[in-house]
């Protein structure tokens, strides 16, 4: 019997995920950095998991962000989301952060954001 693709992609991505957030955890010292990438925009919060709170976010559905690019979806776009989590990072004190990419591969627009944090001085 043939499932769904979709489906099948699901429970790859959710296996995945699992895998992947045994080893990144975020603490107070260093809260986890997870991406979501959709088709149109990307969006990044700043997670301590002990607490279970968000302590940032930063999407390019922003209007800071609308005003300095043009695409929402492209590495140029990714990289200015970058620098503008990593001068939030700054102003809130934190120096050291746990990159957590999902279910994505690391390159391309993910590493492009993770490169424009790195930029900044934040350090994973």
């Amino acid at each position: 019997m043939l499932k769904d693709k979709t489906i099948e992609k699901k429970v790859r991505d959710d296996r995945l995920r699992k895998r992947i957030r045994e080893k990144v955890k975020g603490t107070p010292e260093r809260p986890r950095v997870h991406v979501f990438k959709s088709n149109a925009y990307i969006y990044t919060q700043v997670i301590d998991d002990r607490e279970g709170s968000v302590l940032l976010t930063a999407s390019t559905l922003e209007k800071e962000f609308r005003e300095k690019a043009k695409s929402t979806k492209n590495k140029d776009a990714c990289g200015l989301l970058g620098e503008l989590l990593g001068k939030r990072l700054k102003a809130a004190k934190i120096e050291r952060v746990v990159f957590d990419r999902g279910v994505h591969p690391y390159h391309g627009r993910i590493k492009t954001l993770a490169d424009a944090i790195r930029k900044e001085g934040i350090q994973f």
